[in-house]
């Protein structure tokens, strides 16, 4: 390798972390808020943490119609960007602001509609239904500030800016958690405050997503065609979303089926499997952003190294994480129980656990790649495969001839196994490498 390819090399490395280091950081600042929010409501009783998490987990619909939202954008800005039009990227993120501020208003309008039975439905306790109800009435207001926040957090790297979405989303989040304790105790509001905490910040985020994409001066009327066709896209990203939610939903409803001390331990397992899955996230999305700037300017070559290095950075990340959980397999389940008999089933699940991370690593940097090349229809289909013919029959056959854990695991195994060498097929063929400012 000569000099100017090591260069080459090195500034591409660089421009990967660049992307991807803020990007982690905004990953992580909902889950730590949303920890701290936990904690201080905790201190108010059973009824309150049990309302929050109630109606918390009706406000993660709002969370994943925003995930969508910004890897939508991400590519489609990308392009642009790549292509030297930065205001035709920008106007992308103009219409994806107006379908995320109408997506917001239903929401705030289903949610006052269908609080009460659908809170009913989730606690089974009637006075944690009630308070979750009256949470989940004040907190989903703070959704168009959520959404507003996913697309601008969308089409700032598809221009490569991931500096100001960092400080855009710890600034509002250090504000909420300041506010949240503020408010419950000495305030007094009780649960109340602890919603109006979170509107806050969502709103106060999004309002400076918008001020950003005002300052860029670009024309800010909705356009129905652009708007459709980032409805097409995202189409594709919610039926691929909703195969993952079927997935995690009945495995874990097939773990409850061996048992307490078997739930237990694969909640530990699944909750650290997201954790490494949101850190991987963030070397997808500066592949969103790079691989759709190189394909936007017309450069195959850039493209395709972008597409290995990013995969090979995830594979890095990956066995890293494997590493650390290998060494914590005595330690990190004591730090969730001391239930000695899920530390077993623990222990039944590690290796499972342990042995797909670098596998889970190269999958979810491809997924970027696909997802910067708008390849999303075949990213859907794929990852129906892998849950219709993967996933799901084999952990419904772990329940009918009671394999335990290890069936639900190797139920996962086989998704990731499908996904991996679907990607690597689509990776080094040509169809995914579709030049110019659109696909």
């Amino acid at each position: 390798m000569g000099p100017s390819a090591v260069v080459a090399d090195h500034t591409t490395l660089t421009r990967i972390a660049a992307l991807a280091l803020p990007a982690l950081v905004v990953l992580a600042a909902e889950p730590l808020y949303v920890l701290v929010d936990t904690a201080v409501v905790g201190h108010l009783g059973r009824v309150p943490l049990a309302a929050v998490a109630v109606g918390g987990t009706v406000m993660s619909l709002a969370v994943w119609f925003g995930t969508l939202m910004a890897y939508g954008t991400t590519g489609r800005a990308a392009r642009r960007f790549g292509a030297g039009d930065r205001t035709a990227a920008v106007a992308e993120g103009v219409q994806a602001s107006w379908l995320a501020l109408t997506t917001g208003v239903l929401l705030i309008a289903f949610a006052q509609i269908f609080a009460d039975p659908l809170c009913r439905a989730l606690a089974g306790d009637p006075q944690a239904a009630d308070a979750a109800a009256g949470w989940l009435r004040i907190a989903v207001l703070g959704a168009p500030g959520l959404l507003l926040a996913a697309a601008g957090n969308g089409w700032m790297r598809g221009v490569q800016d991931t500096r100001r979405p960092l400080w855009f989303v710890l600034g509002a989040n250090v504000l909420s958690a300041v506010l949240c304790p503020l408010l419950v105790y000495p305030v007094g509001w009780g649960l109340t405050g602890s919603a109006i905490a979170n509107v806050v910040a969502q709103s106060v985020t999004g309002g400076l997503f918008l001020w950003a994409i005002v300052r860029e001066r670009a024309p800010l009327r909705p356009v129905p065609a652009v708007i459709g066709n980032q409805l097409l896209l995202g189409r594709d990203l919610l039926l691929r979303g909703a195969a993952f939610q079927a997935c995690w939903l009945s495995a874990t409803a097939v773990a409850a089926r061996f048992g307490v001390a078997a739930i237990g331990a694969h909640q530990i397992a699944l909750q650290l499997w997201f954790f490494a899955a949101l850190a991987l996230d963030a070397v997808a999305i500066a592949a969103q952003s790079l691989v759709g700037a190189a394909l936007g300017a017309g450069d195959e070559r850039v493209a395709r190294d972008v597409a290995r290095r990013v995969t090979l950075v995830g594979g890095v990340a990956g066995v890293a994480f494997a590493v650390l959980a290998a060494v914590g397999a005595g330690v990190i389940p004591a730090l969730f129980t001391g239930d000695p008999s899920v530390h077993d089933q623990a222990a039944v699940v590690w290796p499972w656990f342990v042995g797909m991370l670098p596998f889970a690593g190269v999958v979810y940097a491809l997924d970027g790649v696909l997802i910067g090349a708008g390849d999303v229809g075949y990213l859907r289909t794929m990852t129906l495969v892998g849950a219709l013919g993967g996933f799901l029959p084999l952990i419904w056959l772990a329940y009918a001839f009671q394999w335990g854990l290890p069936g639900i695991w190797a139920g996962l195994a086989m998704f990731t196994l499908v996904r991996l060498v679907a990607l690597l097929i689509r990776w080094r063929g040509p169809r995914w490498v579709v030049l110019g400012a659109t696909r």
